[in-house]
């Protein structure tokens, strides 16, 4: 063991039980794309069947005041693996091919140096290809998935992209959003648990960014999840009947995924040391609204135990589109069917992967979540307040009090505690606190420094492949980015 190791364990006080201290834990990371905070059976859901999620939520701890990086994909996922709120990140558009900048750390290179084989399967979202922010280029051993998020908007592209090189899928028309041979996620599934068993021997990092239940739903008719959902009587709205039922067969997909990967980790006497976060990407979205169903098919947002909603959702800086479902589950360290309301966000991941490994944690705007998930609540930090910015939109939250900024510049002001749905603005009742908040969000905020994009004919091609892009407008510039 390196002297470095002996004294940052020696610092933090932290031995994980049952693992001596050359043997830091396996850490896989599972992230949904658009899973919504309430669409799970032990969230009282009644429709949607996802009994091995209910299941580790029983073995594990759940967060009921997680919140995301971002209101939208790629912004989460740059905040979540660079530390950085929003404020400070440098990817902070949507487009797609938007790249982090080529000497920015992640989670993946923090933990690289200690021992760590690291793979990544999904969608990346964070530099397309030809730009500075590739996950090669960024710590990852593999990354196997999608690059670009506009190509991850099609379950059947002709081909996936493994460390910068093309993967052709068998059998996919690049005509079809809907229809071919080859599903991207059933590759991308098996190319994680193929990870998983051949680093077995060493201590692995699996970035999971999957991206069901999000996209433009395909499945293969002879998916046993589809199965369970194809005849079911469901009137959707304007989406048609059959997006409803997939994107039902999507959340148990992914549920039965997320068992074999359990399985797994059991076959290879792996469970208890391995560390698994499950979560979703950022605030759910309101698909399939009916007369019947104003709040989504589904519900994301809604509170079926109380009627209580979360305002807006995906793209807003309101609750709706940033709450999210938040699990962690490692047996023998956190205590199962644990319920904590500690406040933690995106930017708390990679200081908590650090403690947790033993690892040198670069400069982040996050706290370690550790202590509460080890049973040591009264050694955990607590942030003065969290931030975010996107596309116009401005939110700070310390405590229980929450003020958003909206595009047009005006500030609102809540008080959580009494008022989740985000109803009730007091911004005129409270001025003093306020411009407390004003102040707070002026000093976060910094100016974009982006990353770098390098050829341009590799981000068009693979942006292409999503069938709604093909006559799209070549991107300009160097990496355009949704400024304040």
């Amino acid at each position: 063991m390196t002297l470095f190791r002996i004294t940052y364990l020696a610092l933090f006080g932290f031995v994980p039980q049952g693992h001596s201290q050359d043997t830091p834990p396996n850490i896989i990371y599972l992230m949904l794309d658009e899973w919504g905070y309430f669409e799970s059976g032990h969230m009282g859901h009644e429709e949607l069947l996802t009994p091995n999620i209910d299941q580790f939520a029983a073995e594990g701890m759940r967060f009921t005041n997680a919140y995301a990086g971002a209101p939208v994909c790629g912004p989460t996922r740059s905040v979540l693996l660079t530390g950085l709120h929003s404020g400070h990140t440098s990817m902070r558009s949507n487009n797609g091919f938007a790249p982090i900048r080529a000497d920015e750390p992640t989670l993946a290179s923090m933990l690289k140096p200690f021992g760590y084989a690291t793979g990544g399967f999904g969608k990346w979202g964070i530099g397309g290809r030809g730009t500075s922010g590739v996950p090669e280029k960024h710590g990852f051993d593999t990354f196997f998935g999608y690059y670009d998020q506009v190509h991850a908007h099609t379950f059947y592209p002709s081909y996936l992209i493994r460390n910068s090189e093309e993967v052709p899928l068998p059998g996919n028309p690049s005509e079809s959003f809907y229809e071919g041979e080859t599903h991207a996620q059933v590759e991308i599934f098996k190319e994680s648990l193929r990870f998983i068993e051949a680093n077995k021997d060493k201590p692995f990092f699996c970035y999971l960014p999957w991206t069901p239940p999000h996209g433009l739903w395909g499945i293969n008719e002879d998916d046993p999840s589809w199965k369970l959902f194809k005849d079911k009587p469901w009137k959707a709205g304007q989406r048609t009947d059959r997006d409803a039922r997939v994107y039902a067969a999507f959340m148990h997909m992914v549920d039965r995924q997320l068992g074999e990967v359990l399985k797994l980790l059991k076959e290879l006497q792996l469970d208890e040391k391995t560390l698994i976060f499950l979560c979703g990407d950022n605030g759910g979205q309101a698909y399939f609204k009916t007369d019947e169903r104003p709040h989504g098919f589904f519900g994301p947002n809604l509170n079926p135990a109380t009627g209580e909603r979360f305002r807006a959702g995906k793209g807003s800086l309101y609750e709706g589109g940033l709450k999210v479902p938040y699990l962690v589950r490692w047996p023998g360290h956190i205590k199962a069917g644990s319920v904590s309301d500690h406040l933690l966000y995106y930017p708390d991941v990679m200081p908590t992967l650090a403690e947790a490994a033993g690892a040198t944690c670069p400069k982040t705007d996050g706290i370690s979540f550790l202590p509460t998930l080890t049973g040591k609540q009264s050694e955990q930090a607590q942030h003065d307040h969290l931030y975010w910015e996107y596309a116009g939109q401005t939110a700070v939250r310390q405590g229980m009090w929450k003020a958003c900024r909206s595009k047009k510049g005006d500030w609102e002001l809540y008080d959580l505690n009494k008022d989740i749905e985000e109803e009730h603005d007091l911004a005129e009742a409270h001025p003093d606190r306020l411009k407390k908040f004003i102040a707070l969000a002026k000093a976060a905020h910094t100016p974009i420094r982006p990353g770098e994009v390098y050829d341009r004919k590799l981000i068009e091609k693979d942006r292409r492949q999503a069938p709604h892009q093909r006559n799209s407008i070549r991107p300009k510039g160097n990496a355009p980015q949704e400024q304040r």
